[in-house]
């Protein structure tokens, strides 16, 4: 598929306006002769004074060398002329299948129910594609539930690539130069928080294991509001970062510039026990959220854990989403935002002794 534009106006007719990309608006559609829905995204070119946005070319480049069922697939890229409302700014649209649900609403909302055997689907298919990119020398850099589209048959789609870019295994004395502003801060790994620069698919599995605790605490796990503040919740859940523990982090830029939490030791299947009560599941998020990135699960090793093999195997999701057929990008912004509000309130509390402190995310 080369770069064609094709009028988007006489193929697509807009219905509503269904999210925010990384770099622009996202829209449901209809094609006009076949009547089938699509996503339409839109390519910001308001500040573009050089032409065709360098991170809209890399999305487009990578998303043309992706073929995989668990990827978001681009059918087609489609142009519409500027008009005296966008100062006659030529609109780009990237044209993407539809999906339903992102796993966001679902989370976010209180009458969806997932089973261990769900859970169990929703983690093995997220862990596929996250396989074939890597395997394809590919990062996302903004691994999170938002990102993680469903399809009302259940199939699951990695999407948002619009702060992915390949990568290549660094050479001696040559180490890659990688902006470590990347990653949500919430699902940010501790490696990019401490300024490492030369990184690889560890910073997608850690992003891995927030969302795989994320499936039973329906929030995310550490919500911080500054990097700083991100590290301490890091800390709290994780264990001190020392030179024990992840021996080269002495080495990264911000390591001996932030104070960070001492004799803290680590807690993670303690604190999420409450919630996760399967202690296979408790045993892979564990080796998800490893500090060292080195000793961090890889998408292969994920996939060959007992979590996977043992009962209940992963099951369909399409017989729990037959239930919410109404797509969760239907609900307005307003309907959103209340149906996260009552899932925080609903959202059931450890009794009291139990240690979960979160920091404000329980």
């Amino acid at each position: 598929m080369g770069l064609e534009f094709l009028g988007v106006v006489k193929k697509y007719e807009q219905l509503l306006k269904i999210g925010q990309g990384t770099f622009g608006e996202v829209f449901k559609a209809r094609h006009r002769k076949s009547g089938k829905i699509v996503a339409l995204k839109k390519v910001l070119m308001a500040n573009e004074k050089e032409g065709f946005p360098i991170t809209a070319l890399r999305e487009i480049k990578i998303l043309q060398q992706l073929r995989h069922e668990n990827i978001t697939h681009l059918i087609e890229i489609c142009r519409a002329k500027g008009t005296p409302n966008d100062h006659f700014i030529t609109s780009i649209y990237l044209v993407f299948e539809f999906c339903e649900h992102d796993l966001a609403g679902l989370l976010s909302n209180q009458q969806v129910k997932f089973s261990l055997a769900e859970i169990k689907e929703v983690m093995k298919q997220l862990l596929n594609g996250m396989y074939y990119i890597h395997s394809n020398k590919i990062l996302h850099r903004d691994m999170k539930t938002a990102n993680i589209l469903i399809t009302k048959s259940g199939t699951l789609k990695l999407a948002d690539f619009g702060l992915a870019r390949p990568f290549s295994l660094p050479k001696p004395h040559q180490p890659n130069r990688y902006t470590n502003r990347v990653v949500t801060l919430w699902y940010r790994p501790p490696e990019l928080l401490l300024g490492e620069r030369n990184y690889g698919p560890p910073i997608d599995m850690w992003g891995a294991g927030c969302i795989m605790a994320e499936m039973w605490t329906r929030t995310p796990i550490m919500q911080g509001s500054t990097e700083q503040h991100q590290l301490n919740l890091i800390s709290n859940l994780c264990g001190s970062i020392t030179t024990e523990i992840w021996p080269a982090v002495d080495q990264l830029e911000f390591f001996s510039k932030i104070k960070l939490p001492a004799d803290l030791r680590r807690k993670v299947k303690e604190r999420l026990h409450y919630y996760v009560r399967d202690q296979i599941a408790l045993d892979l998020i564990d080796k998800l959220l490893a500090i060292d990135p080195t000793k961090r699960l890889n998408s292969d090793d994920a996939l060959n854990h007992d979590f996977f093999w043992i009962d209940p195997m992963p099951s369909t999701l399409a017989k729990m989403l037959t239930l919410h057929t109404q797509s969760m990008f239907e609900f307005s912004a307003l309907s959103r935002r209340r149906m996260h509000h009552q899932s925080q309130q609903n959202f059931k509390k450890p009794p009291h002794g139990v240690d979960m402190t979160f920091d404000r995310v329980f």
